[in-house]
């Protein structure tokens, strides 16, 4: 039967993704490396965390393949989906966060995730998940254009309603509420993907895996080389804080690794190196900063 789980040809292109993506912003960066560290897990599974420190584009970028597993899902885990209580899971997917130094050049973030419990005499219990985002900290129409297109194409041949309803639940989830804020201009998310089948349900999360860096790296190549000043990168820095609070206040991934026992180092590679916060800041009426805020961010159609 040709949609029965098949977790090797998911790992397969995990691996091959992880490869092909660090790979690809190594030699973008032209002149960082990616260290290597793989880790084991004493619950069971381990991972490959690839991050760059300091390097020609990139300041902090951090790409990550994990295949975590255990005989049970801590209490917390199935508290909303008990159907999952009492079997063995596997969990695995390429999470990635890039942080350039030179505040022209957006932050990116991807994540392709899948899923499954088993139990012995049932039938397993899977979905996939994922997405990718893009943080600016300085806004170009043509950029955002360039990104939903990419993520537009992405969802092509699954349904007309698909990239609007993926677009709409990444506006919805990278939102810092008590900033009443975006976290950047959106992108695609999705996650607990199972009714289309898993032939199809994993064929779009390759699609959406594929589809990150031709939305990404013709924005650098573009931006990478605008020049900046100290005001540019103190306002960058600034944002990079909301990042910061996203992800401890409310990221999903970020939380149940911290709960269930991960990898630390792993978990927070996302961080960004440096960071500052101001107490009640506002920029000035009509600069480029307060622009980002009336044209970027705020939800909207941009293809």
């Amino acid at each position: 039967m040709s949609d029965l789980v098949n977790k090797q040809a998911v790992k397969d292109y995990l691996t091959g993704l992880h490869d092909h993506i660090t790979d690809t912003l190594e030699h973008l960066d032209g002149g960082g490396h990616f260290h290597r560290d793989t880790w084991q897990r004493e619950a069971g599974g381990g991972g490959d965390s690839r991050v760059m420190t300091e390097g020609a584009l990139f300041e902090r970028g951090g790409v990550s393949f994990s295949h975590v597993m255990g005989d049970g899902l801590p209490a917390s885990a199935s508290a909303h989906r008990p159907e999952l209580a009492g079997r063995s899971f596997e969990a695995m997917g390429v999470s990635l966060v890039m942080h350039p130094r030179n505040p022209y050049v957006p932050t990116s973030h991807m994540n392709v995730r899948f899923f499954v419990a088993e139990k012995d005499g049932a039938d397993p219990v899977w979905w996939f998940g994922g997405g990718f985002d893009l943080t600016p900290y300085y806004g170009f129409d043509e950029d955002c254009r360039h990104w939903h297109a990419n993520a537009r194409a992405a969802c092509e041949g699954y349904g007309a309603e698909v990239y609007p309803r993926y677009k709409q639940w990444c506006d919805e989830y990278f939102h810092l509420k008590h900033r009443n804020e975006p976290r950047g201009i959106g992108g695609l998310f999705f996650d607990d993907l199972n009714e289309w089948g898993f032939e199809r349900s994993f064929a779009f999360m390759r699609s959406v895996g594929d589809h990150y860096l031709p939305a990404y790296v013709p924005i650098v190549e573009v931006r990478r080389d605008h020049p900046y000043g100290e005001r540019e990168r103190e306002f960058q820095l600034y944002r990079r804080g909301r990042y910061v609070e996203f992800n401890l206040v409310y990221d999903r991934g970020t939380l149940f690794g911290l709960q269930s026992g991960g990898r630390t180092e792993s978990i927070l590679m996302s961080m960004p190196p440096r960071v500052r916060w101001e107490y009640n800041w506002h920029p000035e009426p009509g600069t480029p900063e307060a622009e980002l805020y009336e044209r970027y961010l705020v939800p909207r159609d941009w293809v």
